[in-house]
């Protein structure tokens, strides 16, 4: 998975600068319009407010080709020019195409940039937000079996094909991960296990000196990942907009690597647990529709019938809907060195489906 996303020349999200929206492979918040950054924007303005400090660093990890920070940058200059001269931005992306594209894409924004690269950091004041990035770390597929966790390796097989083949673990941090989580799998249930995005969440809090760190993602609380829901595992790939289906006995994320996005399902209780181990405190985790409500989404959709009105209402729709990005899409938030601020995100309804 490593090799088939990040590789430096073969790799599906570094030889391209964007693989979302109608052209790519699958749908993000971001590619429904400039709606979504617009309400985050809000919410990071109260973010400074609360903080209290002349400068206010923002750092997305994730970046892509800044269109996200475009959206953010664009809202507070127009609608919260105090906050907009505060804004330090720092965009963190793994791509270099990416990294190349966000210069055209944040042009207009050039003297509120501080930097663009592929690490995050060492001291942030102001907030650590990432949008679908944790989904695509690469993850350690295992299975359980009458003879305890056993691990699925890649192999070739003698025609050629990719394979999978089960081993014993690669390491004990595997299993150690299932007890911190407080779930047993049952024998001839697979699952995966994101090492990665528990390593990613523990720089990004270290990283977070005083300020927020923002996490929106699709997942499950470790209870419901692990159990027989999802008893065939969550790892996906997609290639235009359609789910991978297996080849000749080969899994769809090994049939064309490097042409496809690659994905599994959050863990938000070990995402969650990492971060106050820390020293960040949990704020709250809901769905995404009750954040963007909170933040006043419907309040920005007039009733007009004119095309842009009219899709300014499709774009509301599609963040809102049930089973649509509103309801998969989780928002976990976090404090450090703040005391139990009260997020406007956070002031409506807290469900977590």
């Amino acid at each position: 998975m490593s090799l088939a996303l990040y590789h430096p020349e073969h790799g599906y999200y570094a030889r391209a600068a964007r693989r979302t929206g109608r052209n790519g492979d699958f749908f993000t918040s971001v590619d429904v319009g400039p709606l979504f950054g617009a309400l985050l924007a809000t919410q990071f303005a109260e973010m400074w407010r609360l903080l209290d400090e002349p400068h206010f660093d923002l750092v997305e990890a994730g970046a892509s080709n800044g269109q996200l920070a475009r959206d953010v940058l664009d809202w507070a200059q127009v609608n919260d020019a105090e906050f907009y001269r505060a804004i330090r931005f720092h965009l963190v992306e793994s791509s270099p195409a990416a990294r190349a594209a966000q210069r055209e894409m944040l042009a207009a924004h050039e003297s509120a940039i501080v930097a663009s690269t592929a690490r995050l950091p060492d001291a942030v004041h102001g907030v650590v937000y990432a949008n679908e990035l944790l989904d695509a770390l690469p993850v350690h597929s295992v299975v359980m079996t009458e003879h305890g966790l056993r691990e699925h390796y890649v192999d070739i097989a003698e025609d050629g094909r990719l394979i999978e083949r089960a081993g014993r673990p690669s390491t004990e941090a595997l299993e150690k991960y299932l007890a911190g989580a407080g779930v047993e799998l049952q024998p001839g249930c697979r699952a995966e296990i994101n090492l990665a995005a528990v390593a990613w969440t523990a720089r990004a809090s270290m990283a977070l000196h005083r300020g927020f760190l923002v996490l929106i993602d699709y997942g499950h609380k470790a209870q419901e990942l692990y159990s027989a829901t999802h008893a065939t595992g969550t790892l996906t790939s997609y290639q235009r907009h359609t789910a991978g289906v297996p080849r000749s006995g080969t899994p769809a994320w090994l049939s064309d690597p490097g042409n496809s996005d690659i994905t599994s399902h959050v863990d938000l209780t070990s995402v969650e647990r990492t971060a106050i181990e820390l020293g960040c405190t949990s704020l709250g985790i809901l769905d995404q529709t009750y954040f963007l409500l909170a933040l006043g989404l419907s309040d920005l959709v007039s009733g007009g019938t004119s095309l842009a009105e009219t899709r300014q209402r499709l774009a509301l729709k599609t963040l809102l809907i049930p089973g649509g990005l509103g309801s998969t899409h989780k928002v976990m938030l976090f404090a450090k060195g703040v005391e139990a601020p009260r997020l406007r995100g956070l002031s409506g309804m807290r469900r977590l489906t």
